[in-house]
C-alpha cells in the first residue's frame, strides 16, 4: 500500500514540482494547485525520507512566489484596504504557475504559514531548501506580509476557503511559520510578532471561530505544527472524536453543506490518518492503530484517498485521489515502522 500510494502521488505531480489538488483531468477544477495542498502533499514524501521530491517541491513553491513577488510588495508598502484580491492567492495553474484570478476564498493565511513552517523546519533538520538569496528575500518578505495584514487577528476564509472569521487553525499555522523561519540565520522575525499570535490562540482555543467550536481544521495545531499547550491538545482530541468522528472519515464541523447528503455532513477520510499520525506520535499505540485499520477501510479499489464521502453513503465524491489525503495515509504508514 505505501508503495501504491507513492505512485498516486506521484502520478498528480506536474514536472514544475507542483501537485494537481487531485487527477490532472479532473473537471471539478482539482487539477489546479494550491499551496496548503502542495505543502502537505510534500509530508508523504518526507515520510518515506525520499528528500530529492521534498526539495523539488519547495523549490517549486519558492519559484511560485518569486513569480509574484510584485503582489507581496504591494501588500507590505500598502496593506490598507486589504482587500481579497491582493492576498497571496490560494490556487495557481500547476504548469505555468499563473495565478487563478476567479472569485475564491483566496485570504488563506494558513497556507503562507504552512510554507513557512516547512521550509524553516526542513532547514533546521539540514536538508536545504534555500538556493539563493532570491529564495531567502521571498521568505523575509513573507514574513513581513503576514506582519502586514495583523495575521493574528486577520479575518480569512481558512482552510477550508469559506466565510471569513478569525481562524485558530490559519493564526496557529502562521505562528508555528514564523518560529521555525526566525531559526534561518538572515530571515529577520519580531518576537513581538510571534507573541502576537500566540496571544490570539490562547483566547480562541480550543475553539475554531466565533461560528466553529470544534473543527477539523484544529489537528494540524497538533500535527505538523505542534503549536499547542498538552491541556489544548487533549481538549481538541476529545471534541473532535466525541463530535466529528463517523463511519467513513471525519466532518469538518456540524451544518458543513459541502457535498452533504440529505442534511448529513459529508465525511472526509484523511481526518483518519490525520489521527492516527496524532495517536502515533503520542505513544497510543491502541488509538493509531484503530485509525490506521479505519483508513485501510475507506480507501477504494485502487487505494485511493477520496476527498469525502457523501455523508452516511459508501460512494465518494470525483476528487479522488485527493493528493493531501494520500500524503496523511504515507506519513500514518511511514510512522508504523518508527
Amino acid at each position: 500500500m505505501i508503495s501504491k500510494s507513492i505512485a498516486i502521488l506521484e502520478s498528480l505531480q506536474h514536472p514544475t514540482g507542483l501537485f494537481s489538488a487531485s487527477r490532472k483531468d479532473v473537471k471539478t477544477g482539482y487539477n489546479l494547485c494550491w499551496i496548503r495542498d502542495t505543502v502537505y502533499a510534500s509530508l508523504g514524501f518526507e515520510a518515506v525520507t525520499n528528500t530529492a521530491a521534498v526539495k523539488k517541491i519547495y523549490h517549486a513553491l519558492l519559484d511560485l512566489l518569486l513569480k509574484h513577488e510584485y503582489k507581496i510588495d504591494w501588500m507590505i508598502n500598502q496593506p490598507q484596504p486589504k482587500e481579497q484580491f491582493r492576498y497571496i492567492h490560494a490556487r495557481y495553474d500547476p504548469v505555468t504557475m499563473s495565478e487563478i484570478w476567479e472569485e475564491w476564498g483566496n485570504k488563506q493565511n494558513d497556507a503562507i504559514g504552512a510554507v513557512l513552517f516547512k521550509i524553516g523546519e526542513l532547514e533546521n533538520k539540514e536538508i536545504r531548501i534555500i538556493r539563493n538569496s532570491s529564495d531567502k528575500r521571498i521568505l523575509q518578505k513573507l514574513v513581513n506580509y503576514l506582519e502586514a495584514i495583523h495575521y493574528w487577528h486577520d479575518s480569512d476564509n481558512g482552510m477550508w476557503e469559506e466565510n471569513e472569521e478569525i481562524h485558530a487553525s490559519s493564526v496557529g499555522a502562521c505562528v508555528a511559520g514564523l518560529k521555525a523561519v526566525s531559526k534561518i540565520d538572515g530571515i529577520n522575525v519580531s518576537q513581538q510578532l510571534i507573541k502576537n499570535g500566540e496571544e490570539a490562540l490562547r483566547q480562541m482555543l480550543p475553539k475554531e471561530s466565533i461560528s466553529k467550536a470544534v473543527d477539523l481544521a484544529l489537528l494540524s495545531l497538533i500535527y505538523p505544527y505542534n503549536i499547542v499547550s498538552p491541556q489544548q491538545r487533549n481538549a481538541i482530541l476529545k471534541n473532535i472524536e466525541e463530535k466529528l468522528v463517523k463511519g467513513r472519515g471525519v466532518i469538518r464541523y456540524a451544518g458543513d453543506k459541502y457535498y452533504s447528503n440529505d442534511g448529513a455532513e459529508a465525511e472526509w477520510p484523511f481526518g483518519l490518518p490525520w489521527l492516527a499520525i496524532i495517536y502515533k506520535q503520542l505513544n497510543n499505540p491502541e488509538k493509531y492503530a484503530h485509525y490506521t485499520r479505519k483508513t485501510l477501510e475507506v480507501m477504494n479499489e485502487k487505494g485511493e484517498m477520496p476527498e469525502l464521502y457523501y455523508g452516511n453513503t459508501d460512494k465518494h465524491n470525483e476528487n479522488t485521489p485527493l493528493a493531501w489525503g494520500q500524503a496523511l495515509y504515507l506519513v500514518a504508514a511511514a510512522e508504523a515502522k518508527v
